[in-house]
């Protein structure tokens, strides 16, 4: 048997492990007769289909959107310790449902969905500012352009997450709630807003896989193969930006998976991105999957916001990584 073979065996195994305990185990046992029997026992029944399997699917969702977005911007910058933030995205969604909150808007036509609209608009004007102004500054779209005027933005979008967190008073608790991260009591409508964007940003990404490939070997020798650099970056970024601004938007702030993930399989199974965003993808909501189960067990009844787990689990892994890179490159305390 082939490794990519192993790999896909591997990953798809261990998500159906994953999902099979994520609707399995908690503060009451669903046992999996009520898949195909629901009289079997009503009351577990409606928990696994309203409560249990759309949390699931959504943490799934969210982990792989996650994933993919790291690997494929990990690829184009070409650093391990790229992921999906990189460029502000997150923090201009971040903006968007901490305004609805402060301000407490609700829309009459979206209702229920006022926060996660508000996100996703944050999270496109975030991507269109930043994508615009490192334009404007360099024409080539370089790059180390890309990433500082993702950190000037990140920082400005970060200042007024903060003015916003100082100037509150009740709604603290829920802003500080949304901005660590949770896929709590979303429900179907949560899974079929994020779906759309999930194809989509995956499909972009996967027409670019062969194109990830070359471009680990720079931009000119890229160039000189008959790659369309410009057409490759902008299609990526756009991908990538609308996969994390779709997981922001259903799930607030989720750190370390679009970092770790990717690292992960890139070290076991190698950089082809023909096979590492899918893998990528289902290890990502695998993890994701897992943390959110933890969330919700560890300190029963309570629930800890998925992204402690995340970040648990993810800093570890970040120093590791960041170690390893600096001592590959000969750099000595």
């Amino acid at each position: 048997m082939s490794k990519t073979i192993v790999a896909y065996v591997t990953a798809i195994t261990l998500l159906i492990i994953s999902i099979w305990c994520g609707v399995a185990i908690g503060s009451v046992h669903i046992p999996l007769e009520v898949l195909w029997n629901k009289a079997a026992d009503e009351t577990a029944a409606n928990i696994l289909w309203k409560i249990r399997l759309p949390r699931v699917l959504l943490a799934g969702l969210v982990g792989a959107s996650l994933a993919i977005a790291g690997a494929a911007f990990q690829g184009l910058l070409k650093n391990p310790l790229a992921d999906p933030y990189t460029l502000g995205v997150s923090s201009g969604a971040s903006v968007g449902a901490v305004l609805t909150i402060f301000f407490s808007i609700s829309l009459p036509v979206v209702g229920h969905f006022t926060l996660p609209t508000f996100s996703m608009i944050g999270a496109i004007l975030t991507m269109v500012a930043v994508m615009g102004f490192a334009r404007i500054v360099d024409r080539s779209l370089k790059m180390e352009t890309l990433i500082l005027t993702g950190v000037i933005f990140s920082s400005f979008l970060g200042s007024l997450i903060s003015l916003m967190i100082a100037l509150s008073g009740e709604e603290l608790r829920q802003v500080m709630g949304w901005l660590l991260g949770s896929v709590s009591m979303r429900g179907w409508p949560y899974v079929q807003m994020i779906i759309p964007f999930v194809i989509i940003g995956s499909i972009m990404l996967w027409t670019q896989r062969r194109e990830l490939n070359v471009l680990l070997y720079g931009e000119e020798r890229a160039k000189h193969l008959g790659v369309n650099v410009k057409r490759s970056k902008y299609i990526i970024l756009v991908g990538g930006s609308m996969l994390t601004g779709a997981a922001v938007a259903v799930s607030g702030t989720i750190g370390f998976v679009g970092l770790v993930v990717p690292h992960m399989t890139r070290m076991v199974w190698g950089s082809d991105h023909r096979h590492l965003l899918p893998l990528s993808f289902l290890n990502g909501a695998t993890l994701l999957i897992i943390c959110d189960l933890i969330a919700r067990t560890i300190i029963v009844p309570r629930e800890l916001p998925i992204g402690v787990i995340t970040a648990f689990i993810g800093a570890p892994v970040f120093s590791y990584i960041f170690y390893k890179q600096r001592r590959s490159k000969g750099v000595r305390a």
